[in-house]
């Protein structure tokens, strides 16, 4: 039994040291394994308090994202990919900011592996986009990446994606609330079949949640999940108010309700 443990440990040390974390931009790749990050001249030792996926204050290890994305321009748009498929789109301004909420790229020291975010479940390593001062940017959870594996620069949702766009006329209400879908649910589902998530189910096709969610149910639903059907697998989070405002939420909705009218099965 010691034995086993001690191999298990052994390979699971192994692994975080032989992790690597890779940014994917035009002019080319560059990848960092983990103890390249840990001895970065611009790491420094963090605190973040109520992490969004430990749910409490955690110190980190960690370097300003923006220091490993030196050929990135504010006007870039980029996706942070975890290991799961969960594909966060990030535009780089709020990256690359000086002031406000600032981004750090966590490593996990194989030597003082993280907790297991859950139980049977693995830690949030071996990096972790996490961020200081989050709510002076408003960024959302869904912008906090666990278990990421790169980053890569790619064209903006809406040329990648046209089956998500609204019509061409629709009220600034509605575009607003597609701002809102690709902050807060792209990470996690596709729609219409577009997207590169591979994590949740698509919000249209066959049917938009508008359509079977009645009254306040939906919003219900997006505020607290496991208050409106207990999953204790469960991965949705809540979003709470202070992540998406009662405007916000409205005009999601608003996109939502105007997407069920756009079906595109592929």
């Amino acid at each position: 039994m010691k034995t086993t443990l001690l191999l298990a440990l052994l390979t699971l040390t192994g692994a975080i040291q032989a992790a690597e974390f890779e940014v994917q931009l035009e002019e080319g790749r560059h990848t960092w394994n983990t103890s390249e990050l840990l001895k970065h001249p611009k790491a420094r030792d963090i605190e973040i308090v109520d992490d969004v996926s430990y749910k409490r204050t955690m110190q980190y290890r960690a370097v300003p994202i923006s220091k490993l994305l030196s050929d990135v321009t504010p006007g870039d748009h980029l996706q942070a990919v975890a290991l799961d498929g969960f594909a966060a789109e990030l535009p780089a301004a709020i990256l690359l900011a000086s002031e406000g909420a600032k981004a750090w790229l966590a490593i996990e020291d194989p030597q003082h592996p993280w907790p297991p975010l859950a139980k049977g479940k693995p830690s949030a390593g071996p990096f972790y986009l996490v961020w200081t001062d989050p709510s002076a940017s408003q960024i959302g959870p869904e912008q906090w990446p666990y278990q990421v594996a790169r980053i890569r620069q790619l064209a903006p949702v809406e040329q990648r994606f046209p089956a998500l766009l609204p019509a061409p006329d629709a009220n600034p209400e509605i575009r607003a609330g597609f701002a809102a879908y690709q902050k807060n649910c792209m990470a996690c589902h596709r729609l219409n079949g577009a997207g590169d998530a591979e994590f949740g189910p698509d919000l249209n096709i066959p049917h938009n949640p508008t359509e079977y969610f009645n009254g306040e149910f939906l919003r219900q639903y997006i505020r607290d999940p496991q208050s409106l059907r207990r999953w204790p697998q469960g991965r949705m989070p809540g979003f709470s108010e202070q992540t998406i405002s009662g405007v916000e939420l409205e005009q999601l909705i608003g996109y939502l309700q105007h997407m069920a009218q756009r079906k595109i099965d592929r």
